[in-house]
């Protein structure tokens, strides 16, 4: 090969390597990952992941999740339901709240030998179905159901029924299953989690969500990007099918789910299959805001107050006996729903069937250990929010106490009372550990002063607020940590330097914990808190949430439950 010749074809080896490197640059030498700027919470750390994640997630299959609705369903036209041959139809799933009913009609079929046939002369027909009939309800192909009160404030006056009777509380039958790292309601924050929509399990999440400050964001799928700043929810066909599904994102090693909200036995059976991946964050046993209610087509209602008031007296006739002696109705109930008599025993401690006098004090709002019907319809409204419940109505709308009003004046269940209990298990120790959720609350001082302002119409809606934490939730507690801002930091370095400004770190300490003693006693005296749930701490300006003065100096309440 001459000179020139090898000039030229060394020339077109370079062009070609030249080339080569220029086609493949990005695959050798990879652009840097972005960095994570300093302070960048875990959350939008995991959201900004969640495209590339969502990928290998067994919850982006095809088929995995239902569409999210936003808005809720429209019911079908108003009818009356016509009962034949003396028989009254009414359809339940399979759930031990409703054993009481079971037990009073010795099964399922109508018996001439039931509780409604011997006592008020017309049998009942109990069908069990796991979907919610709410359009053959209103329409009138069935006479009553049961629901929880939360069902009723999302489907407003399309929904045409009475609530003649409370049937009892779930007491663990609802339940958030999380990964093994959060322990706290707040920590969910920019997560995603995985439901049945317009359900019970819908209604508790977003319950808990509220009461710890945060809001709820919808995503179409999990293609969506999750809102960084709220608790984000998908949803399935039913709550068992959520919890099926964060099952199988642990079992795959996906990160999009980082929980789900189910009932019983699923909560539990989620958690043991994880390897310690998932627990159980919390349940219902010892948060009742979870109430049972028989519905009753209105239309029928109207024409049968005698079938109504029937109905009325044998489920609390049903749950008196199963409360005196629930051993004696296993197998009447365990044929029922097909379990053995060990699984009824258990599902029945899962539930509290409720008496005359814990209905009475249910409707009219006087409970003092539980949710009231009022209370929980209206945590509903807020829950749900004005997107979804564009044009709410009164609780009043669907309440008929005229069957328990005149059991009451006859006297039938005189010697009953209120006893609704805490549940207390071997978890204390961790849960004293960890709060179920912690509310920041404002309120408003006079200046430099441990006096709160009574005549502020949001100090007194803040202790009402605290004291409902504690109703609704037998044997939890309230930790009240007083906080102040420290926008006085730097004057006090400029006066005396570190020693002074440790000084007055001590009294701010003091002056914090004097507010929230301040709040302790106020609910001691004005609203009958027992002393012993109310704890107090004063942290001064240690913590603080940011540069806003005005939401440093605050009372943040921390919420202990049993479970």
């Amino acid at each position: 090969m001459t000179t020139r010749g090898k000039i030229v074809f060394t020339l077109i080896l370079l062009g070609v390597v030249a080339f080569g490197a220029w086609k493949w640059k990005d695959k050798l030498m990879p652009p840097p990952k972005p960095a994570v700027q300093q302070g960048a919470s875990a959350a939008a750390t995991q959201t900004a992941q969640t495209p590339a994640l969502a990928a290998e997630s067994p919850a982006t299959q095809a088929g995995a999740l239902v569409e999210t609705q936003t808005e809720i369903p429209k019911l079908a036209a108003p009818g009356t339901y016509q009962p034949k041959d003396n028989v009254v139809e009414i359809e339940l799933s399979e759930y031990a709240g409703y054993a009481g009913l079971i037990a009073a009609n010795g099964g399922l079929e109508p018996n001439d030998n039931s509780v409604f046939t011997r006592k008020h002369g017309f049998r009942v027909k109990i069908t069990l179905s796991e979907e919610e009939s709410w359009n053959a309800l209103n329409s009138g192909k069935m006479a009553a159901s049961a629901t929880t009160v939360d069902v009723l404030a999302t489907y407003g006056k399309q929904f045409q029924v009475v609530v003649p009777v409370q049937i009892g509380y779930s007491r663990g039958a609802d339940g958030v299953v999380v990964r093994s790292e959060i322990k706290r309601i707040n920590a969910l924050k920019g997560k995603v989690l995985a439901t049945a929509q317009f359900t019970e399990a819908d209604f508790f999440i977003r319950y808990l969500a509220q009461e710890a400050g945060l809001g709820v964001n919808m995503l179409p799928d999990l293609k969506t990007r999750p809102d960084p700043d709220k608790l984000n929810l998908v949803f399935c066909a039913d709550a068992f099918g959520a919890g099926d599904l964060f099952s199988k994102e642990l079992q795959a090693g996906g990160r999009v789910l980082a929980g789900c909200v189910t009932w019983a036995p699923k909560t539990t059976e989620v958690a043991n299959q994880s390897g310690g991946k998932a627990n159980v964050l919390t349940t219902s046993k010892n948060l009742l805001v979870i109430a049972d209610i028989l519905i009753v087509n209105k239309g029928f209602a109207q024409q049968n107050a005698d079938k109504v008031a029937g109905l009325v007296n044998g489920i609390l006739e049903g749950n008196r006996m199963v409360r005196d002696n629930a051993s004696a109705y296993y197998d009447v109930i365990g044929k029922a729903f097909k379990w053995d008599r060990a699984k009824t025993q258990a599902e029945l401690a899962k539930v509290h069937l409720a008496n005359l006098p814990e209905n009475l004090a249910f409707f009219s709002g006087a409970i003092d250990a539980a949710g009231s019907f009022g209370g929980i319809y209206q945590s509903a409204i807020y829950a749900y929010g004005s997107q979804l419940i564009k044009d709410p109505v009164d609780s009043d709308r669907f309440v008929d106490l005229k069957a328990l009003k005149a059991i009451e004046q006859a006297g039938t269940f005189k010697d009953q009372k209120v006893a609704i209990a805490p549940i207390r298990s071997g978890a204390a120790a961790t849960v004293e550990v960890d709060p179920l959720l912690s509310k920041d609350i404002r309120f408003l001082f006079a200046p430099n002063s441990a006096d709160l302002d009574l005549n502020s119409q949001d100090n007194l809606k803040n202790l009402e607020a605290i004291k409902r934490l504690l109703q609704v939730s037998p044997g939890s507690t309230i930790l009240l940590r007083g906080h102040v801002d420290n926008s006085l930091v730097e004057k006090f370095r400029q006066q005396g330097g570190d020693q002074y400004v440790r000084q007055q770190a001590m009294r701010a300490i003091e002056f914090s914990k004097q507010r929230a003693n301040t709040i302790r006693k106020l609910l001691i005296e004005k609203h009958g808190v027992e002393a012993a749930r109310l704890d107090t701490i004063g942290r001064g300006w240690e913590e603080p949430l940011g540069a806003d003065m005005e939401q440093n100096r605050r009372v943040e309440a921390q919420w202990f439950t049993l479970e």
